[in-house]
C-alpha cells in the first residue's frame, strides 16, 4: 500500500505536469510553468523523499540533466518561457530515460492506452525509443 506522504507526492507531480502541460498550451505562460516546476521537484522529493531526491540529482550519470533541468526553470523564471522549457525537456528526457520501460509497462495496463501501445507501427517505434522487451 502507498502511505500518505507518497499519495500526496503523486498529487503534486500529477499536478506539476498539469501546469506545466497548462502553461505549454496557454502560449507559454512564465507563472503557470514555473508552478508546474515547482509542484513537479516537490512531488518527486515527496515520492522519494529528500535524501534519495538529492542523490538523484547529483549523481554523476545525472549531471547533465540535472544542469539542463535547473537552468532551464531559471530562464523560465527570468522570461524566456520557450527556451527554458526546451532545455528542461531536455533536462527531464536525459534524467527519466530509464525509468521509460516501466512507464510504458504502467500504460499499457490502462484499456483504451494499452491497446494503442500494442498496434504494430507503436510498438514498433516504442521498441527503438525502449529497447527491452516489454511484457503483454
Amino acid at each position: 500500500m502507498i502511505d500518505d506522504r507518497r499519495k500526496i507526492g503523486l498529487g503534486l507531480t500529477g499536478f506539476g505536469v498539469f501546469f506545466l502541460f497548462l502553461g505549454t498550451i496557454l502560449f507559454f505562460d512564465r507563472g503557470l510553468l514555473a508552478m508546474g516546476n515547482l509542484l513537479f521537484v516537490s512531488g518527486v522529493t515527496m515520492i522519494i523523499g529528500p535524501k534519495a531526491t538529492l542523490r538523484f540529482f547529483t549523481r554523476k550519470r545525472n549531471r547533465r540533466g540535472s544542469i539542463a533541468f535547473f537552468v532551464g526553470f531559471c530562464f523560465v523564471l527570468y522570461g524566456w518561457a520557450m527556451v527554458g522549457l526546451i532545455v528542461e525537456m531536455y533536462g527531464i528526457v536525459s534524467l527519466f530515460a530509464g525509468f521509460l520501460p516501466t512507464i510504458l509497462i504502467f500504460l499499457k495496463r490502462f484499456p483504451v492506452l494499452g491497446r494503442f501501445l500494442d498496434k504494430p507501427g507503436v510498438k514498433k517505434v516504442l521498441n527503438k525509443v525502449a529497447p527491452t522487451n516489454l511484457p503483454v
